[in-house]
């Protein structure tokens, strides 16, 4: 039983980095806890708008004017996470000439700058808009990468001495004459660096204080500890597009609907997004209506969406939360607010506070918010200094420019390289080493990789958070072998090997919603790279099975063993044998029909 710490955080998503960090950097000993990846819940299943405020200007000014606070904060500490698009939100005929006045004046009550462009100038800006698109309000929305930006603060907080556990699911929360003492968790199995502890063993975590950062899932851990957090879990669909068919975030300007927002991210688009409350934040449908609603409404506002190419979909789940007796029936019209539930005071079960609402764009707020509380709790007395102190690779990114220039500017990978790695850039890619690219599609290089590597070990999703390579329009098909290839260095070949086919089924199982055209091709291509070039298909002669092999030298009818014949093909236009709906693959890389996962990520 280790010593008592201060205060465990409970979740590894944006509010639970910040809360880690905020906690770290005022001297407190704190312990970081999360049952998958950081990001693993709702932050890394998020379009990436780093909002401007706009969207709730009208609705909720309150959230608004939290927004362009923290807006123009992250711009400062987490420069290298943040590109700066700006916004627009455009007005088609058929949308209120009344409602886009109240969204310009509530845009300046709340302090956001807006600017109203004419259609001809929205479309000089972003010539794939509409051409029926009268005007357009202009604001300074962004967009984000939230691996990115969570990983800093992780690693921010563990420069100030905390300790971060992936993999690491709480099991229990410790209650002792009825106060909350720290919490019991179960490390996980895996290769590499994904525990710090011996895998498949539990460990009791006591602290003075336990802050539940679980979001969606504040409930089932306040369920542990005997109290109600009642979240209302909303569902929506991301859909990620394979090139930027426009450069800025372009926002339906209308009260409320599905498939309103279309933002830049690095590479792609990605479109969004539905809202439709659910009971289980880890079990829900995710219908492939829902992706057809996103190209087919946004296509309004950018004709050619309908028919560029879909890499992948994916699914999170908002923790919408709203003080008991409201009596809210529809999820858009919930508060994007964010709540502190003090458990001494409202359950009487001191030593615990849960912090559910909100959004990635105010997570330092909500950080700042319950560090302040829990010190109080503590009586600890530290300022936050949050809202000044850069995020690691973003201390002086000033810098960036010179590194461009250093790396060439006119090469798209040295440009791309230091927008992500920021001011770590020249310790990253200063070596002597030759530095291959590894992952064409966004840019990354070999040294890229291996500086995951060490901060992440041999858990690929992990160095992919970190990097973004196997997360562009191959969708891994021609890199994951390769960045499996680097663990040889200081793994063993079945780690890597397990490794890559853990990396490869990630990507596979966002996919089964975008299976048809180009899509599917792209699809079935990396199939027969890995399952058949690469012998990743569990091929006979590679087992101790009995085979006949006879059987393979006479060759089969058309069909007879569920292959298809040299006609065969879905009526649909897709492949036969080939679900259109289910891209998942099992253990051995094979098309599985029946699993395609879960959630997909980006």
């Amino acid at each position: 039983m280790d010593d008592q710490v201060d205060v465990v955080v409970v979740g590894g998503g944006s509010t639970g980095c910040g809360v880690i960090r905020d906690l770290a950097r005022r001297g407190l000993d704190a312990v970081l806890v999360e049952k998958g990846n950081l990001t693993h819940g709702t932050t890394g299943r998020m379009h990436g708008l780093l909002h401007s405020g706009g969207r709730y200007a009208v609705s909720d000014q309150k959230s608004a004017r939290e927004c362009i606070e923290e807006n123009r904060v992250l711009r400062d500490i987490a420069a290298h996470c943040v590109e700066e698009t700006g916004g627009m939100f455009v007005k088609r005929p058929e949308d209120s000439e009344e409602y886009f006045r109240e969204k310009l004046e509530g845009c300046r009550a709340c302090d956001i700058p807006a600017e109203v462009i004419d259609g001809e100038e929205a479309r000089r800006r972003e010539p794939y808009l509409a051409r029926d698109v009268e005007k357009a309000i202009v604001v300074p929305d962004g967009a984000v990468d939230p691996f990115r930006l969570c990983v800093a603060n992780a690693a921010d907080a563990r420069e100030h001495g905390a300790r971060v556990e992936t993999h690491a699911e709480v099991t229990d929360v410790l209650v002792e004459d009825d106060e909350v003492v720290g919490v019991e968790i179960e490390h996980d199995t895996g290769p590499g660096k994904r525990v710090h502890r011996e895998p498949g063993t539990t460990e009791e975590i006591r602290a003075r204080y336990v802050v539940n950062a679980t979001g969606a899932w504040a409930g089932q851990l306040g369920e542990m500890a005997g109290v109600d957090v009642e979240v209302r879990p909303s569902k929506g669909v991301m859909t990620v597009m394979n090139t930027r068919q426009v450069d800025t975030v372009i926002n339906r300007c209308r009260p409320k609907g599905d498939a309103d927002i279309v933002v830049p991210h690095e590479t792609a688009c990605i479109l969004g997004t539905t809202d439709e409350e659910v009971d289980d934040p880890e079990d829900y449908p995710e219908e492939e209506w829902e992706v057809d609603l996103m190209i087919e409404t946004l296509s309004e506002l950018v004709p050619a969406l309908k028919d560029a190419r879909t890499l992948r979909s994916f699914w999170g789940v908002r923790p919408l939360y709203e003080p008991p007796g409201t009596g809210t029936d529809d999820p858009t019209d919930i508060t994007r607010d964010y709540f502190l539930l003090d458990h001494a005071e409202r359950d009487d079960l001191p030593g615990m506070t849960s912090i559910v609402g909100g959004k990635l764009t105010t997570y330092r707020m909500m950080a700042e918010s319950i560090t302040d509380h829990v010190c109080e709790k503590l009586e600890y007395d530290a300022d936050c200094d949050t809202a000044d102190a850069p995020l690691p690779g973003s201390e002086d990114f000033s810098v960036l420019r010179d590194y461009m220039e250093e790396f060439g500017i006119r090469s798209p990978i040295g440009r791309r390289s230091a927008q992500r790695l920021g001011s770590r850039t020249d310790d990253v890619l200063g070596g002597t080493d030759p530095n291959p690219v590894v992952c064409e599609c966004e840019g990354v290089t070999r040294a890229e990789v291996r500086d995951g590597i060490e901060q992440a070990g041999s858990d690929l999703n992990a160095v992919r958070l970190r990097t973004r390579a196997s997360m562009g329009n191959c969708q891994g098909g021609f890199c994951t072998h390769r960045i499996a290839s680097e663990l040889a260095r200081e793994y063993p070949e079945p780690v890597a090997r397990d490794a890559e086919d853990e990396l490869y089924q990630e990507r596979w199982k966002g996919q089964r919603h975008a299976l048809w055209g180009r899509q599917l091709s792209q699809a079935m291509l990396n199939h027969l790279l890995h399952a058949t070039t690469m012998n990743r298909d569990g091929d006979p002669a590679t087992t101790d099975a009995d085979v006949d092999f006879g059987a393979f030298d006479a060759g089969a009818e058309p069909g007879t063993d569920g292959s298809a014949g040299a006609d065969d093909s879905g009526s649909d236009g897709s492949a036969a044998g080939v679900t259109a709906t289910d891209g998942g693959l099992d253990a051995t890389g094979s098309p599985d029909a029946t699993d395609g996962g879960t959630h997909g990520d980006r």
